[in-house]
C-alpha cells in the first residue's frame, strides 16, 4: 500500500478565509426561517463569543456547557432535508493521493541472526514467541505452515518463506485498516491518544506534514493542556508542517474547551483535517475516560470524529499490548499507530494487537526523519519481517 486515494474539499487555489473576519466564523449559511437551524446557530455563536473571554476554569466550564447544549448539526440536517440545493449548497470534493511512502527497508527481519531451519520448524515457533507473536499465534502459524508446505510439496527455504509471508499477510489484512479520510464527511477529526513518551506528538507532526504536503489544510489542537512541553513541541511541529495550531490560553485549561476552539477555527478556515492531541495519563482511568468523553461530545456538536488513534511504542513489547488494552477499554479506539517499529526485532506485536484487541494497525513510524512515517501495508511488513 504505497499510497491511497482520499477525498478533500475542492478549491480553486483560493486563500483560506480571513479568520479575523467574524462573518467567516458563522456556523451556518442557511436561511433563519428554519427554527431548528436558528436555535443551533444562536447557541454556537454564544459559545464562540465565550471562547474569546476564557480566563478562569469557571468560564472554561461555561463554554463546554454551551457547546454541549447546542443542537447537533446532524439533527438540523435531518430536519431540513427538504431544503433546496441552492439554500444548502454541497461542498465540492476532489480525490487526492498522498505522497508515496515505503517502510519495509526499516523493518528488522526475524531471521537476521536466527537460522530458518527447514528440518526443525518447531524452532520457528520459539522465534515467533520471542518476537511477541504470542504463544497461541506462534503455534497456529507453525501448524498452518506445515500443512501448507505438505499440500504444496514444498521443502526449500525460499518457498517456505514465501508461504510464511503469504500467511502472515493474510492474517494482517483487514478491511478497516485504511485511515478514514474517504467518507467525505469533512472536516475529518482525528483524536490522538496514548501514554506520554510513546511519540504521540511526533506522530501528529509527521502526519500533519504528510497531509499538508498532499495539499490538505490541517488544524491542530493542543488539548494536552497540563504539559507545557507537549504544547510547545506540537507548536514546533505545526510550524514545521505548515499547519494551524490552537493552543491553551493557560496551562491546565479544560482540554474540551481547547478542542472546541480548534474545531471552530478549523471550520472558519475551511480545514480538511483536524487533529487533536490529548492527555496521556493512565493513573486514573475514570478521569481520563471522562476527559476524552467530554472532548468527543463537544467535537461531535460540529463534526463527526473520524478516528481515535492510539499511539503505541513498538519497542515496549508486551507493555505495548497492556497499554493498548487499557486505552481500548475507555477510548473507543479505531486504529493503532505503531512508532519506533525500526528499533525492535519484536514485530510480532502487530499480530498480537490486531488479534487480541481486534483493532487495526493503520500507521507506522520507522525512524526520526519527518518522512519516516507510512500507512501500514501488511504485505510489505510480512515480507520485511521474514526475508533478510
Amino acid at each position: 500500500m504505497a499510497s491511497l486515494m482520499f477525498w478533500r474539499k475542492k478549491r480553486d487555489d483560493q486563500p483560506a478565509p480571513n479568520t479575523d473576519d467574524p462573518v467567516s466564523a458563522e456556523p451556518f449559511a442557511a436561511e433563519p426561517s428554519v427554527e431548528e437551524l436558528a436555535e443551533a446557530s444562536a447557541a454556537l455563536e454564544e459559545a464562540i463569543e465565550a471562547t474569546e473571554l476564557l480566563e478562569t476554569p469557571e468560564e472554561d466550564e461555561q463554554v463546554i456547557q454551551v457547546a454541549e447544549e447546542a443542537p447537533p448539526i446532524q439533527q438540523v440536517t435531518e430536519q431540513t432535508e427538504g431544503a433546496t440545493a441552492e439554500q444548502y449548497p454541497t461542498q465540492a470534493l476532489e480525490a487526492v493521493e498522498l505522497p508515496k511512502r515505503s517502510f519495509g527497508r526499516s523493518i528488522k527481519s526475524l531471521f537476521g541472526r536466527v537460522k530458518f531451519d527447514l528440518q526443525d520448524l518447531e524452532a520457528l515457533e520459539d522465534t515467533l514467541i520471542q518476537a511477541d507473536f504470542g504463544v497461541d499465534t506462534a503455534a497456529n502459524v507453525v501448524a498452518e505452515l506445515k500443512a501448507r508446505a505438505k499440500r504444496q510439496s514444498v521443502s526449500d527455504e525460499a518457498a517456505l518463506k514465501g508461504i510464511l509471508v503469504e500467511m502472515l499477510t493474510e492474517k494482517l489484512t483487514r478491511d478497516d485498516s485504511a485511515l478514514n479520510l474517504s467518507d467525505a464527511q469533512l472536516p475529518y477529526v482525528l483524536l490522538v491518544v496514548g501514554v506520554n513518551g510513546v511519540g504521540k506528538t511526533t506522530t501528529i507532526g509527521k502526519l500533519s506534514k504528510w497531509l499538508v504536503d498532499g495539499g490538505w489544510r490541517v488544524t491542530l489542537g493542543a488539548a494536552d493542556t497540563f504539559r507545557a512541553a507537549a504544547v510547545d513541541q506540537l507548536a514546533t511541529w505545526a510550524e514545521r508542517a505548515g499547519a494551524t495550531i490552537v493552543k491553551p490560553k493557560a496551562e491546565g485549561q479544560d482540554p474540551a474547551s481547547v478542542a472546541f476552539e480548534t474545531l471552530e477555527l478549523a471550520l472558519t478556515q475551511d480545514s480538511d483535517v483536524v487533529i487533536i492531541d490529548t492527555a496521556g495519563r493512565l493513573q486514573n482511568k475514570t478521569d481520563l475516560m471522562d476527559e476524552l468523553g467530554k472532548i468527543r461530545r463537544v467535537v461531535e456538536k460540529r463534526a463527526r470524529v473520524a478516528e481515535v488513534l492510539l499511539v503505541i511504542d513498538a519497542t515496549t513489547g508486551q507493555n505495548a499490548l497492556t497499554q493498548a488494552k487499557a486505552f481500548a477499554e475507555i477510548a473507543n479506539v479505531t486504529g493503532i499507530v505503531l512508532t519506533k517499529l525500526d528499533g525492535t526485532a519484536k514485530g510480532g506485536i502487530v499480530f498480537a494487537i490486531q488479534e487480541q484487541l481486534d483493532i487495526p494497525v493503520k500507521l507506522v513510524g520507522v525512524g526520526e526523519g519527518v518522512e519516516d512515517f507510512a500507512f501500514f501495508d501488511p504485505a510489505e511488513f510480512a515480507n520485511a519481517l521474514i526475508n533478510d
